[in-house]
Parts: C-alpha cells; sequence; structure tokens
C-alpha cells in the first residue's frame, strides 16, 4: 500500500508535467494550424489548417458527389485547444498564474475565430453551411467566458475530456486530410507534400493528450489539498 508521502510526491511530479506539456501543447497546436498542411511550392496552392476547410468543398470530386469529405473535420484542431484552454487553465490544482491565464484565453480567442469562413457576413452565417461552425463558435466562446467555474470541477473529469477532444482532433482531422489528399494530388497534378503546419499541429494534440493524461493517471484524489499528518505528542 503505497505511502501518504509517495502519493503526495507522485501528484506533484504529474502536475508539473501536466503544467509544462499543456502551454506547450497549446501554442504548438495553434502555431501548426496557422502553418501549412498541404506544401506547395506555389504560395497559392499552400492551404494552412484553416484552409482545409474552405478548400475540399470545391475538390470535383467533392462537388460531383464522388468523394465524400466532412469538412467541418478541420475545424476540430482550435476546438480542442478552445475548450482544453477553457477547461484546465484556471484549475488551482494546476497553479498557473492570471498572467498565463489571459495568454491562454488570448491564444484561444484568436485560434477559435478560424471557425468563421474566409469572407462572412451575418446573413451568411446563419445559412446551413456555415451554421455548425456558428453553433461551434458560441460553444467555445461560452466555454472561455467560463473558464473560472469549469476551473473549479474535478480536474480528473476535466482532464478527461480535454484528453478525448485532443485525441479525436488528431485522429479524425489526419483520417480526412488523407482522404482527400489524392483528390487535392490530382487537382493540382502533382503530389503535394504534407506540411510542417499539419505535423507541428498533429504533435502540439498529442503533447495535450499527453498532459491531460499526466492529470488522470494521477493515483490520488486532485480535489484535495495534501493534507499534513499531525505527529504524536
Amino acid at each position: 500500500m503505497a505511502s501518504p508521502v509517495a502519493g503526495t510526491q507522485s501528484r506533484s511530479s504529474n502536475v508539473r508535467i501536466a503544467r509544462l506539456l499543456l502551454p506547450f501543447g497549446w501554442v504548438l497546436t495553434t502555431i501548426g494550424y496557422y502553418g501549412p498542411w498541404i506544401a506547395h511550392r506555389t504560395a497559392a496552392l499552400t492551404l494552412t489548417g484553416s484552409d482545409m476547410g474552405e478548400f475540399v468543398k470545391f475538390l470535383p470530386g467533392v462537388l460531383d458527389g464522388s468523394l465524400q469529405a466532412t469538412r467541418q473535420l478541420f475545424y476540430l484542431p482550435p476546438v480542442a485547444v478552445v475548450f482544453s484552454v477553457a477547461l484546465l487553465v484556471g484549475n488551482r490544482i494546476l497553479g498557473y498564474s492570471p498572467l498565463l491565464w489571459v495568454a491562454a484565453i488570448a491564444l484561444a480567442v484568436v485560434v477559435s475565430v478560424q471557425l468563421l469562413p474566409p469572407a462572412w457576413s451575418p446573413a451568411s452565417l446563419v445559412t446551413s453551411e456555415f451554421r455548425l461552425q456558428l453553433i461551434a463558435l458560441g460553444l467555445c466562446w461560452l466555454a472561455l467566458v467560463s473558464y473560472w467555474l469549469l476551473g473549479r470541477l474535478p480536474i480528473r473529469l476535466t482532464a478527461l475530456a480535454c484528453c478525448g477532444l485532443a485525441a479525436t482532433a488528431g485522429v479524425l482531422s489526419t483520417w480526412q486530410l488523407l482522404s482527400v489528399k489524392p483528390a487535392i494530388s490530382a487537382t493540382y497534378g502533382v503530389a503535394p507534400e504534407v506540411g510542417w503546419g499539419y505535423l507541428s499541429c498533429l504533435v502540439g494534440l498529442v503533447i495535450v493528450t499527453a498532459g491531460g493524461m499526466a492529470l488522470v493517471l494521477s493515483p490520488v484524489n486532485h480535489n484535495r489539498e495534501p493534507q499534513t499528518r499531525k505527529s504524536a505528542s
């Protein structure tokens, strides 16, 4: 049976790991999302993560129905970053400073606006094509303004949700990229390389998942501060 001291040390180690991994993962995912996912020597044919959701709907196979593509899956990485920040940045167990709260939330707001279409108007946002993105954006902003309340939830629960979101975003966006890449190659007339932005985004999501798992697998109850044992007099 593990001693209370050993349990406290394990918790401290897991929290330290998560404290370092999570911000690094948030930044790396965001940088990667703005970086090239499809690399091409011609800048106009280089596609960032935010470009993918719009570009794929113009592929010939998607237009004629021969290629099934769920373009909204390309918006999952920013959604994962936003909810991960909202769920964990304000938790007292992690003990982030107010300065990091502000920086992380600002980062989340910046990446969340990628859910908006490139050229949008109030009328276009309520169309069926963009309705799901608008709902997702609203939920993202609601989560961010509620970060303080979300930080009061059991950290094991919020960390597990963070892991699920980050892992799902990585798997589904990768699957969709691999599904449409042959059609992009056919359209370009050459097989473009997968860009560093996608790799950075994927690694960032893996790091966020790892940070969340460090909290989920902690051997003690995160919701209680370590109690000091009174020595017998």
